[in-house]
């Protein structure tokens, strides 16, 4: 009842603390919304199958598990007969996906799900489709189109696939998307079997069949039911996703650090504007552990309150952002917003901690005042940094330190998350100690202004500063949050932006390239009618780790002479190390039609990007993987072909990979501007907030000011004055705390690249954090600070 009863009273002390907790809640709350809205979810093609069993994953070098480990043709058809042997499975279908386009004017058309457009016929059971005209595929000359391509039954269709461009009579058509290619031909296209889906009986239930199609598939496999099934769907959505869940993830990070360190500060800021009634309450016998008590029920009542408030704001933004993320082309088709109670908890839960957290370390200093507080008119700050306080931003300190070293040195699929586990450390860091920090720059930063200012107001600036070091460094963190996130945001992207160009620039000056156009790559027709050049066929590989777990390695079909030996393979160092062999050794590999075989390590060699970290015969590839696609092909520019196949285009390699990299770095700009405007929006309204209650707190300052002849205008530009010193402050150590990370980032690309790289930052980023926020606090301190000089009636 009396936390209740003084957050009636003080509620304008607690109003920065419970915005805060409002937009934080709501961010999150709508990232986590959003989050679980973009889940996958069970394809329209495979809507008919209510079981799925699907191959196990194996995980790449990094740990994250990826591509499924393929059954074999034989292992597949033995696994039919057993699933199709469950009571109750009316038929078990195995889902075959391979490169298929239309073609036009020896012109493929644009299609961004042609890489797993082609399906055998019997997969049309899965969606199911039915036909819409003429009949299904008889022979291996005929295919089953959607009717989207306009394609009439009868007419002859010509089919990008993965050996070459081949002519197709249209048997029929169906709604969906995709060809359906009779069942035979489709086996010889794709050769390794990842998905079977199981049709059931009516009546059957599904959860039983799963069960027991389970245990059948053992280790191999799992089976799926109901949401689970939306794993499978083609690798473009997939892709999409993952940027979607990246930039949510960053998001929700960005909310959670920045909320944790502003509630923090204004809740501190607001318990020690009451010590003189906290004094009082010691002075009628209140002891420590009820005062502790009595701010963390404050803090239960603000944070319940701000997350209520924050669910509702982040339900209404969800929609918005949802929005923003498919302008960017980064969420699956069809995502929606799906209303569910496990992100609104999750959402309210944090909220609630993080108001309880914060008010744990207020609590701390609240127990501290003694009773003599109650009868002092004015206070000064003793202790500029508790014990503890500085003890753990030491820590941090250190902590930042290594993780900056680190960066530069460790893994380059780290390296991002590296910098931003950096920069958050120095940023709380900076926070932390910035009521010691905060006393030497702000004597530096008005002594000029003390000695050429006629009047008192860089006096009276300094002074109330240097008295109250602790409000100052509340009111100047978030201005380190929203700089730091800004400049670290838009740093790493500009020197990521520096050193891909230089990459490219050494690596391919003065070469072409064949692209496939609108396709998704070259097919073997193309490669052989240009027999000169380098022209990679990536595959995937899988060996089996000594603890018997699978990994999925990125391999590489050669025609290069020098290491393009059938049953043979050349690794770089690295590679090497990770399989632990060595020149001689025999790694035996399973290959995407999902049988193994030996390879002889013929030679261990230092990394090259542009030869491949594991690196085998064209042949051996496409014997094992008849889907594979060239990428590209890189040739001398004086060896430039007259003519190039189907849909291939000619350009100039080190103009075309720039394009592509600038291509790539609009849709980063535009997450990274996304990210920016959600760190400094966020803490430029804590900072509004903080000087707000800041201002709230120095009323009595200014009424006797007031009374000793200081004019509104003159006490107006001393807090006007105060507030852009401690953004000015504020900036610095911001941009202080994220120069080590960004010079790891810059080091370790420099190392990859094997070019120099150095810190680049965006000066209209930083420019608008720091004038965004400058704006913002201004006009919340001038706006509070007129409000407590107005002559109050009566």
């Amino acid at each position: 009842m009396l936390a209740a009863a003084n957050l009636r009273e003080h509620w304008r002390s607690f109003l920065a603390s419970f915005l805060a907790v409002v937009v934080g809640v709501g961010l999150i709350a709508a990232a986590l919304l959003l989050y679980d809205s973009s889940r996958p979810r069970p394809l329209p093609r495979v809507a008919n199958a209510p079981v799925l069993v699907v191959a196990k994953q194996a995980a790449e070098p990094t740990g994250t598990l990826r591509d499924r480990v393929p059954w074999s043709e034989h292992e597949a058809g033995d696994l039919v007969r057993e699933l199709e042997g469950i009571d109750g499975v009316e038929a078990a279908i195995i889902d075959r996906n391979f490169y298929a386009q239309a073609f036009t004017d020896d012109e493929p058309v644009p299609d961004e799900a042609a890489a797993e457009a082609g399906h055998g016929w019997s997969s049309t059971r899965l969606a199911p489709y039915e036909l819409t005209a003429g009949r299904a595929p008889r022979s291996d000359h005929e295919v089953v189109v959607s009717t989207a391509l306009g394609v009439a039954v009868g007419a002859t269709l010509p089919v990008g696939l993965a050996d070459g461009v081949h002519t197709y009579t249209v048997s029929g058509t169906v709604p969906g998307h995709g060809f359906y290619f009779t069942d035979a031909e489709a086996a010889r296209r794709d050769t390794g079997v990842t998905t079977i889906g199981l049709l059931v009986t009516p009546g059957s239930a599904g959860s039983e069949i799963a069960g027991r199609a389970g245990r059948i598939v053992g280790d191999n496999g799992a089976a799926l039911t109901g949401a689970a099934r939306g794993v499978v769907e083609p690798g473009q959505h997939t892709h999409r996703r993952f940027l979607g869940t990246q930039l949510i993830g960053a998001i929700t990070i960005v909310a959670l650090f920045t909320t944790i360190l502003v509630v923090t500060a204004t809740l501190a800021l607001a318990t020690a504007q009451r010590r003189r009634e906290i004094g009082l309450l010691r002075v009628v016998g209140a002891d420590r552990s009820q005062l502790r008590r009595l701010v963390l029920g404050e803090a239960v009542l603000l944070g319940l309150l701000g997350s209520v408030v924050g669910c509702l704001a982040g339900v209404c933004a969800a929609p918005a952002l949802l929005g923003s993320l498919d302008r960017l082309d980064v969420t699956p088709p069809g995502a929606r917003i799906v209303i569910s109670a496990w992100p609104l908890l999750a959402a309210g839960a944090v909220g609630t901690g993080i108001a309880v957290l914060g008010a744990g370390v207020a609590s701390r200093s609240a127990a501290r005042v003694p009773p003599i507080e109650a009868s002092r008119d004015a206070a000064t700050e003793r202790r500029r940094l508790g014990r503890g306080r500085g003890a753990t931003g030491l820590g941090i300190l250190g902590l930042g330190l290594v993780l900056a070293f680190l960066t530069a040195v460790g893994d380059a699929d780290r390296r991002v998350a590296l910098a931003l586990t950096t920069s958050m450390c120095l940023i709380a860091a900076a926070a932390l100690l910035a009521p010691v920090v905060i006393g030497p720059l702000v004597r530096l930063g008005t002594e000029a202004f003390a000695r050429r200012s006629r009047g008192a107001g860089a006096m009276l600036v300094r002074a109330e500063l240097l008295n109250s070091p602790r409000r100052a460094a509340s009111i100047a963190a978030p201005v380190i949050v929203s700089v730091g996130f800004a400049v670290l945001i838009s740093g790493l992207v500009e020197t990521m932006r520096m050193a891909y160009p230089a990459e490219v620039t050494r690596q391919l000056a003065g070469q072409v390239l064949i692209d496939p156009g609108n396709a998704p790559g070259l097919n073997e027709a193309v490669v052989q009618a240009n027999p000169v050049g380098r022209a990679p066929l990536p595959t995937r590989l899988f060996v089996t780790r000594p603890d018997g777990g699978d990994t999925v390695l990125d391999g590489v079909g050669s025609r290069d002479p020098r290491w393009s030996r059938p049953g043979e393979a050349v690794l770089d160092t690295t590679m090497a190390k990770l399989l632990g062999v060595q020149a001689g050794s025999t790694v035996t590999v399973r290959f995407a039609d999902g049988r193994s075989a030996p390879l002889r390590v013929a030679e261990v060699l230092p990394p090259d990007p542009t030869r491949g970290a594991f690196v085998l015969s064209r042949e051996t590839v496409r014997e094992h993987d008849p889907t594979a696609l060239t990428d590209n092909i890189f040739l001398a520019a004086d060896q430039a072909p007259a003519r190039l196949g189907a849909g291939a285009r000619l350009h100039d390699a080190e103009d075309f990979a720039l394009r592509d990299y600038h291509t790539d770095a609009a849709l980063t700009d535009s997450l990274a501007n996304m990210l920016t405007v959600v760190a400094v929006g966020y803490s430029g309204l804590a900072v509004a907030n903080s000087m707000a209650l800041a201002a709230v707190g120095r009323r009595g300052s200014l009424a006797v000011l007031r009374s000793v002849g200081g004019t509104r205008r003159q006490l107006l530009g001393v807090a006007v004055g105060e507030t852009g010193l401690l953004v000015i402050i504020g900036s610095a150590l911001g941009l202080l705390a994220t120069v080590p990370p960004l010079a790891g980032v810059a080091s370790g690309l420099g190392a990859e690249t094997a070019t120099r790289v150095s810190v680049q930052l965006s000066g209209a980023v930083v420019a608008g954090a720091v004038l965004g926020t400058l704006a913002l606090a201004t006009a919340a301190s001038a706006v509070v600070s007129w409000r407590q000089l107005r002559p109050r009636s009566g």
